[in-house]
């Protein structure tokens, strides 16, 4: 049995249920393994008020000290973070937070193998520091963002760079942030690319009429999901409808783009045509795909976006912007459709492409079922073994 501790600031607690629900999905995939035992550690920002004014940092001013799940117990220990100047201390606060939550855990008798760290900034950095001061050998996660936008400031690139040399082995969610990573400087063969699966049980077919008439949705309808920030191109989706008379469209999530989102859908005449859904748990999420024509991402910038993997499951095609490792997502006609433009029109383009002549919705499932998450637990399994045996030889010898 291989011990972990899973180190992350990216995981969903009683207050923000699906805050890093892609990380807690893979774990959950590989406790299943049989292989593998954990313990969490999810470090939270420090507040002092749980007053509802203060938005998100109230929020996790509310998340408990200790929590479970899979069976496991999950600690938030605080660690001090500073807007907007924060981004070059952040790998060593958050290791000055957990540290004693670690260290803690080790005197209660659990020995951890390993430490299993997702997202390479500020998480990865501080799990190394962990790694340093415990004697454990850390894997670092890549995710998106931490490569594909972080990695351009300076110091954030050279403390990733620095933290892929010192791990004992580093992950990509596809091979486009891999890419990335190498021409950072990153060895290629201290890298392994494990993509993300989709839940094939959650997110399936489901009987479509119904779920139109119990969600009062008629015509052609089109669903953006995602956080309600710039980079995930909300506002694409809404000028792209605004090209196609006939189409409703659904935008799923929460985020500080709302207000700004509302009243652009307001300005182009379409309050009637489009809906904001809030933020929806995954089982609600799971039937708006089902109903639904289409997924449109028009995001900037994604790893592996899992919405889109969640749609094709539920039979529905997807319009997505072709960047980062949506082409390795999207790859033929049966999942949908890339859009190298990221205007309105050119998505609009592309769902009335689409709309005009969808797949068939059990191909796209049969695509989507390609994408379990076997294959993924079984890289991690390989890789953390190739760690935590030769190491173990070592102690012996």
């Amino acid at each position: 049995m291989i011990k972990t501790l899973t180190f992350t600031t990216l995981f969903p607690n009683s207050v923000q249920p699906i805050n890093g629900i892609f990380v807690a999905n893979r774990l959950a995939h590989l406790l299943a393994s049989g292989e593998v035992t954990t313990r969490i550690v999810a470090p939270v920002p420090w507040f002092p008020s749980k007053s509802a004014r203060f938005g998100t940092y109230a929020e996790f001013a509310a998340v408990p000290r200790i929590e479970r799940r899979f069976g496991c117990p999950v600690l938030h220990p605080r660690y001090l973070q500073i807007p907007r100047i924060g981004m070059v201390p952040a790998p060593a606060l958050l290791y000055a937070g957990a540290q004693l939550a670690v260290a803690e855990m080790l005197r209660d008798g659990f020995d951890f193998d390993l430490i299993d760290a997702h997202y390479f900034y500020p998480d990865g950095v501080a799990a190394i520091l962990l790694g340093r001061v415990f004697g454990k050998p850390v894997v670092i996660t890549a995710r998106g963002s931490d490569i594909n936008q972080i990695a351009d400031f300076r110091l954030p690139r050279q403390m990733i760079l620095w933290a892929a040399g010192e791990a004992a082995g580093v992950v990509t969610v596809c091979q486009a942030l891999k890419d990335r990573l190498c021409e950072l400087g990153a060895a290629p063969d201290h890298i392994t690319v494990l993509r993300n699966g989709v839940d094939l049980a959650l997110f399936r077919p489901q009987d479509r009429d119904a779920l139109r008439l119990r969600h009062g949705l008629t015509g052609k309808v089109a669903v953006s999901v995602g956080h309600l920030i710039a980079r995930k191109g909300h506002d694409l989706a809404i000028r792209a409808v605004a090209e196609m008379p006939e189409v409703t469209l659904l935008i799923a999530g929460e985020g500080p783009e709302r207000g700004a989102l509302g009243i652009l859908a307001a300005s182009l005449g379409l309050a009637a045509r489009v809906r904001f859904l809030g933020r929806l748990a995954p089982p609600q999420l799971a039937e708006i795909y089902a109903a639904v024509d289409l997924l449109v991402l028009a995001s900037a910038r994604e790893g592996w976006a899992n919405v889109l993997l969640e749609a094709m499951a539920c039979g529905t095609p997807v319009v997505a912007s072709d960047v980062w490792g949506t082409p390795e997502v999207v790859a033929e006609r049966a999942a949908g459709l890339l859009v190298r433009s990221r205007t309105g029109p050119a998505f609009a383009a592309a769902m009335t492409e689409l709309l005009a002549d969808p797949p068939d919705r059990a191909a796209t499932r049969a695509y989507a079922e390609r994408f379990s998450w076997d294959d993924t637990t079984a890289g991690q399994l390989a890789l953390f073994r190739s760690i935590v045996r030769p190491a173990a030889g070592a102690e012996v010898g």
